[in-house]
C-alpha cells in the first residue's frame, strides 16, 4: 500500500510513518520541512505546504490511502491562545483537510480510505459522563474546531471511506503533553492541576498507531475514539506519573493560577472528558497499553 501522510514529521506522524514501512507499505510525506528521519527508500519526502494547493495534491492520485495528522500544537507546551495563535491552530487543520478533500475530488483514481485526525476536545467538558462516539459535541473553542475539522474531512465521504480519529492525550517519548510535564515532576515539584477530579482520556502512541493501521485495513467509517479503555482523573494521572518517576506529586497547581497563566487555553487542562473507545473495542482491537502505569513506564523508558 502507498500512503500519503500529512503531519508525518511530527511527534505522532514520525511513528506512523515508521510503522507503515515496518508493515511493508510506502509513505509519501508532505511537509514544509526537509527533515527525513526514516532513512529508507520506502519514504518519499515531498517538500510543500499542505495548507496550500500545489503539485503535491496530484500525488494523492497515485496513493491507496491518506492519513491526515497535520496541525499546529494546541497545548505542547502550554501557552496562551492569542487570536493569532487560535487562527494558526484552526487554519493548520482546516486548510490542510480542505486541500486533501479537493484533491480527492480532482484525481482520476482517488485513494480508497482517508484517515483524518480529530480530538476528544470534540466533546467539550462533560464531568463524569462516559462518552462514546455517539455523544454530542461541546461548544467551546476546541469543540467547535473539531466540528469544523470533521465536517471538512467528511467532504470526501461520497468518494472514499473516511475515518475520523478522535485522539486523547497521547503518551510517548520525545514530545506530546507528557514531555512538557516531565521537568517539574522530575524536580519533585509536579502534581495535579485544578480540582484534580476532572477526567483525562489518554492513550499510548503505540495504540494510536495501531488504530490508524486498523482504520486502513478495516471498514471503519465515521468517528473512532482513539483513547485507552481506562481513563483516569488528573489526581490519579499525577500520582501515577510521580510513582513511575519515584518523585512526590503533591504540588497542586490551582485553577486560578492556570487561568491567570494560560487564559482561555487553561480550558484544555481543566476540561473533564471521560471518553471510552467503544468502536475500537467492538471491532476487537486489542490495546497494547490499556492501563496507565505500564503506558507511562513504556513512554519514559523508550
Amino acid at each position: 500500500m502507498k500512503v500519503l501522510v500529512t503531519g508525518g514529521t511530527g511527534f505522532l506522524g514520525r511513528r506512523v510513518v515508521a510503522a507503515l514501512t515496518e508493515h511493508g507499505h510506502r509513505a509519501v510525506v508532505v511537509s514544509r520541512g526537509t527533515d527525513n528521519p526514516w532513512n529508507t527508500d520506502a519514504v518519499e519526502l515531498v517538500r510543500s505546504d499542505p495548507t496550500r494547493p500545489g503539485p503535491w495534491q496530484t500525488m494523492l492520485g497515485t496513493c491507496d490511502a491518506v492519513i491526515n495528522l497535520a496541525g499546529a500544537p494546541i497545548v505542547d507546551p502550554p501557552h496562551r491562545w492569542t487570536e493569532t495563535r487560535k487562527l494558526q491552530i484552526r487554519e493548520s487543520r482546516l486548510e490542510t483537510t480542505r486541500c486533501i478533500v479537493d484533491a480527492f475530488r480532482h484525481v482520476e483514481t482517488p485513494p480508497a480510505v482517508f484517515v483524518s485526525a480529530s480530538a476528544v476536545g470534540y466533546y467539550g467538558s462533560r464531568g463524569d459522563r462516559k462518552l462514546d462516539e455517539t455523544a454530542p459535541a461541546g461548544d467551546d473553542f476546541l469543540a467547535r474546531l473539531c466540528i469544523e475539522w470533521e465536517e471538512a474531512a467528511r467532504g470526501a465521504a461520497d468518494i472514499t471511506r473516511v475515518t475520523l480519529l478522535r485522539t486523547g492525550i497521547a503518551l510517548g517519548a520525545g514530545g506530546g503533553a507528557l514531555h512538557s510535564m516531565l521537568t517539574p515532576f522530575r524536580l519533585g515539584v509536579g502534581g495535579p492541576w485544578g480540582a484534580g477530579t476532572q477526567w483525562w482520556s489518554w492513550i499510548h502512541v503505540a495504540d494510536v498507531v495501531g488504530l490508524i493501521l486498523l482504520a486502513l485495513e478495516r471498514d471503519l467509517p465515521g468517528a473512532v475514539n482513539a483513547v485507552a479503555p481506562n481513563p483516569v482523573t488528573v489526581n490519579e494521572f499525577a500520582k501515577t506519573l510521580g510513582s513511575v518517576l519515584s518523585r512526590p506529586a503533591v504540588a497542586r497547581v490551582p485553577e486560578f493560577a492556570l487561568r491567570l497563566a494560560l487564559g482561555e487555553a487553561a480550558e484544555a487542562m481543566l476540561a473533564s472528558q471521560r471518553v471510552v473507545p467503544r468502536r475500537a473495542l467492538d471491532v476487537g482491537y486489542a490495546f497494547q497499553y490499556p492501563e496507565l502505569r505500564p503506558a507511562l513506564e513504556a513512554a519514559l523508558h523508550a
